[in-house]
């Protein structure tokens, strides 16, 4: 039966953060770091199917959603991911298993690389660590990448709108698809994006192209610790196709693989298909007390 998601702030080294929980206190941990242009939103309906027998905790990241957007913050890649780690500790949570989405994926990689011994398991949801099979979304950004620092991010400033928020919510799915992903997503994203916001979005797009020579180093991990992983997958993804999905399986032999007829929102697509894949998943590999 759905659960209550409990709507919660919290500070986390020294940031004002807003967070979403749902299920018991006691309950095997699942952390779920969200993407890009999103916020803890986009779990809001997952959670609360799966915290009868789990307990799901969703931050929103500094400069995203309802959390803080302090001027000293790190915006990057590393600094999300200290910070993911020190949301985690200031909840007493010790292992968990660990949702992988979007810009969520190198963030959360990044903390099982430090730690692979709090890894549960993974749940991998379009999410690219795979340079040679990205889609073809990913043609314009790498011609404003061959751009100077300076000219690229003024390029990407203009791209940062809220047409482009419509565009990444939608993604190339069907019509029929498009349909069903609730217009919400980027009305009620877009006002939260102030100046410094639009900043931070358009200097973290651009370090993008850095954060490739981590690929290597996140299947080294996977194929080093093998952790029990599902990848829940919508091909329909103008950034991470079908094959994106199936690399995994090059370091993951074993994971179990589900392409869905959805796109790079799966969750507001395929809803029941993932929480009934998952919650069998968890069942097996991260048992409910």
């Amino acid at each position: 039966m759905p659960v209550p998601v409990r709507h919660r702030r919290t500070t986390v080294g020294g940031v004002e953060t807003f967070y979403r929980e749902a299920g018991p206190a006691d309950a095997p941990v699942v952390l779920l770091p969200h993407g890009y242009p999103c916020s803890s939103y986009e779990f809001r309906d997952y959670m609360r199917h799966l915290g009868e027998r789990w307990r799901l905790l969703a931050p929103d990241f500094p400069g995203s959603g309802y959390s803080a957007t302090p001027k000293t913050f790190a915006y990057d890649f590393d600094g999300f991911s200290a910070f993911l780690e020190d949301f985690a500790g200031s909840l007493r949570v010790g292992r968990f298993a660990l949702y992988l989405h979007d810009f969520g994926s190198w963030i959360g990689l990044r903390l099982a690389m430090r730690d692979p011994s709090r890894i549960a398991a993974l749940i991998v949801q379009n999410g690219d660590i795979y340079e040679d099979v990205l889609g073809p979304k990913y043609v314009g950004l790498k011609e404003i990448w061959k751009m100077d620092r300076t000219a690229g991010l003024a390029k990407l400033r203009e791209f940062v709108s809220r047409d482009h928020f419509r565009d990444e919510f939608l993604n190339d799915v069907r019509p029929d698809l498009a349909e069903r992903i609730p217009p919400d997503l980027w009305e009620l994203h877009w006002p939260l994006m102030t100046e410094q916001r639009r900043d931070n979005a358009a200097r973290i797009i651009y370090d993008l192209k850095d954060n490739l020579a981590w690929f290597p180093r996140c299947q080294a991990y996977l194929r080093q610790h093998r952790p029990p992983t599902l990848i829940l997958w919508g091909p329909q993804d103008g950034y991470m196709p079908e094959e994106s999905a199936r690399a995994w399986l090059r370091d993951l032999p074993d994971a179990e693989l589900h392409l869905l007829d959805g796109g790079h929102w799966l969750l507001e697509t395929n809803l029941a298909e993932a929480v009934d894949l998952t919650a069998d998943f968890l069942k097996r590999v991260h048992k409910p007390v």
